[in-house]
């Protein structure tokens, strides 16, 4: 894996310490980000990404994949995060995509930011690929050009994250990925937030269970917004999530889906890992202090 090019890394490759982070990171992927999309749009101009998607008629139904009785995982390939530095030294999406799917996987995940990230379209269209799961673009999308980027590439499904977003972009965004087939998954972490993902008509809601300003993890984020969130909308809870616990409290709390990343990425065989969670759901794993 190549390495990083920008601040979250320093020497050798550590993570920065938590303030460092803090005062940064959110910041900074986005000025970098919008950097990147206009060496982007210099090798590859709009016009040739629109005619792609015009033609683009394969996609998978993200939303039906992450609906249904029981709770769903959309399984998460991450090479690396600002946080904790590379999860992942042998990272082979090709792989790992199989392996989610074969332990029943119901979506997939992609980094595709390469400087704080280390990921790549490349990474999501080598992993769409070789299954036949929907897949989900991870990343900062600011702009019209990555979402039809993101058509272009193989994308079913996109992110787009809310305190990175204006509400007159978050509209625009969410209107065009209407227009061009491709789902969006919209990110908040705050009521203020959720309320601004309603108000632009959203309809697939992620509640971010890490501040995305501080990195914090606090599971009860999820739990916090989920009585806020409507009936016509699917519930996705978002980092964090570790444990079998988890995964019945989530789907208790009536969440349709969790996108779990870290949990599986520092496991020798991510596949493997999530079948093992799924085998613990199946048998009814209950908190310590009921056992």
């Amino acid at each position: 894996m190549s390495g990083f090019g920008v601040g979250p890394m320093s020497g050798g490759g550590n993570p920065l310490t938590m303030p460092e982070l803090a005062k940064t990171v959110l910041d900074d992927i986005i000025a970098l980000r919008r950097r990147r999309i206009q060496e982007a749009q210099m090798r590859v101009p709009l016009g040739l990404l629109e005619q792609a998607a015009e033609k683009r008629s394969d996609y998978r139904d993200f939303a039906r994949a992450i609906s249904g009785e029981n709770l769903r995982v959309i399984a998460e390939l991450k090479p690396a995060s600002p946080s904790r530095g590379v999860l992942c030294q042998e990272y082979n999406p090709r792989e790992m995509a199989r392996g989610y799917e074969s332990a029943e996987a119901s979506a997939l995940s992609v980094l595709t930011e390469k400087d704080f990230f280390g990921g790549s379209l490349e990474d999501l269209q080598a992993a769409r690929g070789a299954v036949q799961l929907p897949v989900l673009r991870k990343d900062f999308i600011l702009d019209p050009y990555q979402v039809y980027e993101s058509v272009a590439a193989g994308a079913d499904a996109l992110l787009l994250i809310v305190p990175a977003l204006s509400d007159a972009e978050l509209r625009d965004l969410l209107g065009l990925c209407a227009r061009v087939g491709i789902a969006a998954l919209v990110e908040v972490h705050t009521e203020a937030e959720l309320d601004r993902a309603l108000a632009a008509d959203a309809r697939i809601i992620g509640a971010n269970n890490r501040d995305l300003r501080t990195f914090e993890v606090n599971l009860e984020t999820s739990f916090r917004l989920r009585p806020k969130i409507p009936p016509r909308c699917l519930a996705v809870s978002e980092s964090g999530i570790k444990t079998a616990v988890d995964l019945r409290r989530l789907s208790e709390a009536g969440f349709d889906a969790v996108l779990i990343g870290e949990r599986f990425m520092t496991e020798a065989d991510p596949g493997k890992a999530l079948a093992d969670l799924l085998r613990l759901v199946s048998e009814g794993a209950r908190p310590v202090s009921e056992q």
